[in-house]
C-alpha cells in the first residue's frame, strides 16, 4: 500500500516532492521519484510484498518505461505464469507485474487483475492511469497550466496549484488518445439464478472463503490481522482468516457506560475471537478521546459527512488499535450493500432492493471506501475487503432479493442467505451469526457524541449562517455545520470543495440525500446514502 503523486505535461520536481511530502503516512517505508521527459512520477511506500526490493518508480527499457502503483494484485503471481514466463523480472513485486503484462498486451492488461489499485503507467512520451473496479483505493486528478496533476489524496491534491480537483472514476483507465474507457461495471441483475437454497449457499461459502483467503497474501515478515467488532461481517473474515493463521490477532474497540458496563460490540467481539482461537485486542475510548480525535479524522477523512464521520471516529481507534500489531488488516465493508444489510432496505418492495444494492455498491468509493482507506492509511496499515472481490458481487447480483431478506425467528433479518451460508459450518457460535444488525457506532457506544457536541458548539443562528455562506456545501444540521466549519480549516480551497462531490450533511429526516458531483466533463454519478448512512458495523 502506498502514496503516488505526480505531474505530466510539466517537469515540475519542486511541486511533486511537496505532495510526496503531504503523504509520508500511506508509504513510510521508501520513496522514490522519477523525471521522465517533461513529467514527473513519484512514490511513497508501505511495504507489503516483496519488502526487501519493490522500490518505485519500477523502470524498465533502460527507463523509457516505468509504473507507480498503490495497491495490492491478488493474482499477480498466476498472471506471471499465464502471460509472463519469458519476462525478465527485477524485483518480486506484483506492481512489477502490471508494467510488465502492458508491455505485453498494452491497455488490455487492466481488465487481467484482480486486485484494489491505482497505478500510472509511462511508456516515453505516452502514459496511462488506471482505478481498480470499485474504487477501493483513492485517486485524484487536476489540470494546471494545461499540465496534468495526480495523487492519492485531496490534500496533496491541494499543494498542486489545480483549479479544479477531480476524482478518477472507479473501473477506467485514461490515455490522452482514449480518454476515460470503462472496463468495469457492477454487474446488471439476474436474481433469477441463484435460487436454490442449499446450492446457493455451497456457491456463498466456497466463493467467499475463496476471497479471503487470497486476501492473506504478504511477504512472509508482514503480519496480517482482522478487524473483529463482534458482528456477522468481520467476525466470520477472522473465523476463516484464523484457519490459514494461528493466533491471529484481532481487534475490537468500545465505550463504557457509567457503571462499567462496555459496549455491545466489545462483549460480542470476545466471544467470536474466544471461538476462532485469535489473539484478541480491545481499545475502551472515552467521550472526551472520542472529541479529541474528531479534528484528525474530519482532516485525514477529507470528508465533513455526518454519518461518515461518525462512523470513521470508531474506524479511527480501530485502526489505532490494530496498528500497533499489523500491517495488514480485513475488514467487512461491503458486506450490507452486498447481501441488504440495511434496516431500511427492509422496507423496500422485492423488485427493488437489488437495484439499491447495486447503486449501493457503485458508489462506495466516495463513502465507506474512502473511510477505510483514509483511516487505515492515517496509521500506514492496509485494509482489504474481502466482501468487494468482484466475484462476490457478481455472485451477490445473482441472488433473489427474498433470501436476502428474510423472516428469521418471527421477525426480517437482513443477509439471511449469507448467514445461511456459514450455519452450523463452524466458524461462528449462533449468537454472532445471527446478531440483530447494528450500526457501527452504535455497537462502539458513540452514536450520539458527534450531534451531543455539535450542539454545545454550534448555535442555531451559527448554523444558519454557516449554511448561507456556504451554498455549494450540504449542510443540514448543526452537526454538519460544526464538521463543516473544521473541514474547512483543513481544506480551505475551494476548488477541493465543489467539483468532485464530498459528501455533506446527510439529513436523516429524509429517507436518503442524493447529491451530485461532477467526475470529469460529462461524466456524472449519482452520489447518495441509505437511511442508515454507510455507518454499518464492520
Amino acid at each position: 500500500m502506498c502514496g503516488i503523486a505526480g505531474c505530466i505535461g510539466t517537469r515540475d520536481l519542486e511541486t511533486v516532492n511537496k505532495m510526496l511530502d503531504a503523504l509520508p503516512h500511506r508509504g513510510p517505508d521508501d520513496r522514490g521519484i522519477h523525471v521522465n521527459g517533461t513529467s514527473v512520477f513519484g512514490h511513497t511506500r508501505l511495504s507489503i510484498v516483496d519488502v526487501e526490493g519493490g522500490h518505485q518508480p519500477i523502470l524498465a527499457d533502460g527507463n523509457k518505461k516505468g509504473i507507480i502503483c498503490n495497491g495490492e494484485i491478488y493474482n499477480f503471481n498466476e498472471l506471471k505464469k499465464e502471460y509472463l514466463q519469458d519476462y525478465s523480472f527485477k524485483t518480486e513485486s506484483d506492481s512489477e507485474v502490471v508494467l510488465a503484462l502492458y508491455q505485453q498486451m498494452g491497455l488490455d492488461c487492466v481488465s487481467k487483475l484482480d486486485g484494489m489499485f491505482a497505478f500510472a503507467i509511462f511508456d516515453e512520451e505516452k502514459f496511462m492511469m488506471a482505478r481498480d473496479p470499485i474504487g477501493i483505493k483513492p485517486l485524484y486528478y487536476g489540470y494546471h497550466n494545461d499540465s496534468l496533476y495526480f495523487s492519492s489524496e485531496l490534500g496533496a491534491m491541494s499543494l498542486a496549484g489545480v483549479d479544479e480537483v477531480h476524482e478518477f472514476p472507479a473501473g477506467n483507465y485514461y490515455t490522452p488518445e482514449k480518454g476515460f474507457v470503462k472496463y468495469y461495471t457492477v454487474p446488471e441483475i439476474q436474481d433469477h439464478i441463484h435460487t436454490d437454497i442449499e446450492k446457493t449457499c455451497g456457491i456463498i461459502r466456497d466463493t467467499f472463503i475463496r476471497s479471503v483467503k487470497k486476501r492473506l497474501l504478504a511477504d512472509p515478515a508482514v503480519p496480517v490481522g482482522s478487524f473483529c467488532s463482534g458482528g456477522l461481517d468481520s467476525s466470520l473474515i477472522a473465523a476463516i482468516a484464523a484457519e490459514e493463521i494461528p493466533n491471529l490477532h484481532t481487534f475490537a474497540v468500545g465505550m463504557e457506560d457509567n457503571t462499567g458496563e462496555v459496549s455491545d460490540d466489545i462483549k460480542a467481539a470476545r466471544i467470536a475471537a474466544d471461538h476462532i482461537g485469535s489473539t484478541h485486542h480491545e481499545l475502551i475510548f472515552t467521550e472526551q478521546d472520542y472529541y479529541d480525535a474528531l479534528p484528525k479524522v474530519i482532516h485525514k477523512l477529507e470528508s465533513y459527512d455526518p454519518s461518515l464521520v461518525r462512523c470513521a471516529v470508531p474506524c479511527y481507534f480501530t485502526c489505532k488499535l490494530a496498528a500497533e500489531y499489523v500491517t495488514v488488516v480485513l475488514t467487512g465493508e461491503g458486506a450490507d450493500e452486498l447481501f441488504a444489510g440495511y434496516h431500511y432496505m427492509k422496507h423496500f418492495s422485492s423488485d427493488k432492493v437489488n437495484a439499491e444494492a447495486r447503486r449501493l455498491i457503485t458508489n462506495l468509493h466516495n463513502i465507506n471506501l474512502q473511510r477505510a482507506d483514509r483511516m487505515g492509511m492515517l496509521f500506514s496499515l492496509e485494509l482489504r475487503v474481502p466482501f468487494l472481490d468482484v466475484e462476490m458481487i457478481d455472485l451477490a447480483m445473482k441472488i433473489p432479493p427474498e433470501l436476502k431478506v428474510k423472516e428469521h425467528n418471527g421477525a426480517k433479518i437482513e443477509k439471511w442467505i449469507f448467514r445461511k451460508a456459514f450455519e452450523n459450518s463452524g466458524h461462528l457460535p449462533d449468537e454472532n451469526l445471527w446478531r440483530y444488525k447494528v450500526q457501527y457506532t452504535q455497537g462502539a457506544g458513540c452514536e450520539s457524541l458527534g450531534e451531543k457536541l455539535a450542539h454545545k458548539e454550534i448555535s442555531v443562528d451559527e448554523f444558519e449562517k454557516i449554511r448561507q455562506e456556504n451554498p455549494q456545501a450540504t449542510i443540514n444540521s448543526r452537526e454538519a455545520a460544526y464538521y463543516y466549519k473544521i473541514f474547512r480549516e483543513f481544506h480551505p480551497q475551494d476548488s477541493i470543495l465543489g467539483s468532485i462531490g464530498i459528501w455533506a450533511g446527510f439529513d436523516f429526516e429524509e429517507e436518503r440525500e442524493t447529491v451530485r458531483g461532477t467526475v470529469d466533463g460529462d461524466l456524472k454519478h449519482d452520489y447518495s446514502n441509505g437511511s442508515e448512512g454507510q455507518s454499518a458495523s464492520v
